[in-house]
């Protein structure tokens, strides 16, 4: 599958006479327009053709989905008062926008070197990322935000699955409610886990969808944890990083992975 036969599914299955294509050859992307509001989702395609290799049909279904989700929401008024429990935090990249496409910053902390914390208010089927805009006709504190957000993250279900690989334990999360990725910030779900684990705690959120914690017991662990992360960052609907952290004191380290030596710390300033 190339990038240009799925840019031309994807338009076939998004075509609506409202909507209008932006397609980026160099940044591998295509963008979406509601013509009437202006505003659009950006798809990366490299990422959905990985997801198409294993789901075919399924894969191009859950964009399409996505898509029509997100761009049913935009251009339509919302509050943060009253919804205050759908306020959530959400685990981007560090070189994800600081702004939305018309200029307006988004409300965003630092958090690790690879990472940002963005905020978001929780519409449903998808969310909407919390603005300065949002913020100021509201009248609210941002602190009070971050304050209701890291509270919600609390509140989310923490269920794992397990899997054994050459002496090491992998556990993962894969709810795809938009938050799993954001259950990192829970730190007493993290100190809870630690206190379990034997070996090494390191961890990977290679996307917005999916958390691995590892219990690494040999060396082995970490090259199977760097596979897994690289391998769910490429086929991520929302990549944030390919890289591993370890988990040491509540807090979060970026580390290298090189081949089957030891882990490397990344000291790479956001």
């Amino acid at each position: 599958m190339t990038a240009i036969k799925m840019k031309n599914i994807l338009i076939d299955r998004l075509q609506d006479p409202e909507r209008s294509f932006q397609y980026d050859k160099e940044k591998d992307t295509l963008r979406i327009v509601n013509d009437k509001t202006g505003k659009g989702i950006t798809i990366t395609l490299s990422g959905i053709i990985a997801n198409w290799e294993t789901g075919k049909e399924k894969a191009i279904d859950e964009v399409v989905y996505y898509v029509n989700e997100g761009l049913s929401v935009m251009g339509e008024a919302h509050s943060l008062q009253g919804n205050e429990k759908k306020i959530l935090p959400v685990i981007r990249s560090a070189s994800f926008p600081q702004d939305s496409r018309e200029g307006v910053p988004f409300l965003f902390d630092s958090h690790t070197a690879e990472t940002r914390i963005y905020y978001a208010l929780d519409l449903g089927k998808t969310y909407r990322l919390i603005d300065e805009q949002l913020i100021q006709k509201e009248g609210w504190e941002k602190e009070r935000i971050r304050e209701i957000a890291r509270f919600n993250v609390r509140s989310l279900s923490v269920s794992l699955k397990e899997d054994r690989v050459a002496g090491n334990i992998f556990y993962f999360m894969n709810t795809n409610d938009g938050y799993d990725a954001s259950r990192i910030l829970n730190t007493a779900w993290l100190d809870t886990l630690k206190s379990k684990i034997t070996g090494t705690m390191a961890l990977a959120v290679p996307h917005q969808d999916v958390v691995i914690i590892a219990d690494i017991q040999n060396q082995t662990g970490y090259d199977i944890l760097a596979q897994m992360a690289m391998s769910f960052f490429a086929s991520g609907h929302v990549p944030i990083t390919a890289l591993s952290f370890l988990y040491e004191d509540s807090e979060l380290e970026p580390i290298f992975i090189l081949g089957k030596n030891r882990p490397k710390e990344n000291n790479t300033n956001t």
